[in-house]
């Protein structure tokens, strides 16, 4: 039965059901698992995408009900041992997936709007919660997040090979800092150069990439170098999620309602893919 035909039916019985999503709606946040399957948190979709040998997916949808998992969903990252989390601001929640695709909390509900997620290496993962402007840490097996550090509105965070988080701060004075294991914050971006900085990731050598929502664009920061527009203009419009997948980058942009795949050396592209059937 196809979907028109599914909702015809809904209507005559009176049924409420909501029809699975077909097609991408609002990509806010994309990661990559080590096995290629590209996952995508989409808030208007309330749930996550995946896409797996050049097949779009639902991974998981949620409902349109407020304070349900996944009702508004704001990011998602892939762990070491290949398991799917995803931040929900509906429910306050940080979700592992188990291996049905059920999500699971983590936090009984102690994170506010968990913008951004990155993992240690001993697998912690580390939460940007926009709600209390800070840097929180939330056991692999789940309980009360930790303070790490305060950082004012905080939108992006990535962990380098020292297990330093290098973290987006949108309300800063300066917009890239790099907070130590123990807590201690350092400056990586002086001043303000961005319009509205997002979301960060690092490649293998230590270069950072921002995506900067209002200037269309990413950033550029060299390891031990000056900021720099890298990425700019069409087809990017308002990218909002990045994250280093396989020697390439996976930007997530709401208002082209597409996740883009760009080569270092500055190629970019839409990731092809198509609806699975």
């Amino acid at each position: 039965m196809n979907r028109f035909a599914l909702l015809l039916v809904l209507l005559m019985c009176g049924g409420g059901v909501e029809l699975p999503a077909a097609e991408m709606q609002y990509p806010l946040s994309v990661a990559a698992g080590k096995d290629g399957a590209i996952f995508v948190a989409d808030k208007n979709m309330h749930g996550l995408w995946k896409i797996d040998g050049g097949k779009l997916e639902p991974f998981f949808q949620g409902s349109n009900k407020f304070r349900t998992p996944m009702n508004s969903v704001l990011s998602v990252a892939v762990d070491s041992k290949g398991r799917v989390v995803a931040g929900d601001s509906a429910t306050r929640e940080v979700y592992r997936f188990s291996e049905k695709g059920e999500p699971e909390p983590l936090t009984k509900g102690w994170v506010g709007i968990p913008w951004a997620l990155a993992f240690n290496s001993k697998g912690d993962i580390l939460v940007c919660d926009l709600e209390i402007h800070q840097i929180v840490k939330v056991p692999e097996a789940g309980g009360e997040p930790v303070k790490v550090a305060e950082v004012a509105g905080p939108r992006g965070i990535a962990i380098d090979a020292e297990d330093r988080a290098w973290v987006i701060s949108a309300g800063g004075k300066n917009q890239v800092l790099r907070v130590n294991s123990d807590g201690k914050t350092e400056v990586v971006v002086e001043g303000r150069p961005m319009q509205f900085p997002l979301n960060i990731t690092l490649d293998k050598d230590q270069n950072a990439y921002v995506c900067d929502n209002y200037s269309h664009a990413i950033w550029k920061i060299p390891k031990d170098g000056k900021p720099e527009k890298w990425l700019t203009g069409k087809p990017l419009d308002m990218p909002v999620g990045i994250s280093f997948a396989g020697g390439r980058l996976l930007i997530a942009d709401p208002h082209a309602v597409m996740v883009f795949e760009a080569t270092l050396d500055g190629k970019i592209a839409p990731l092809k893919f198509e609806a699975a059937k």
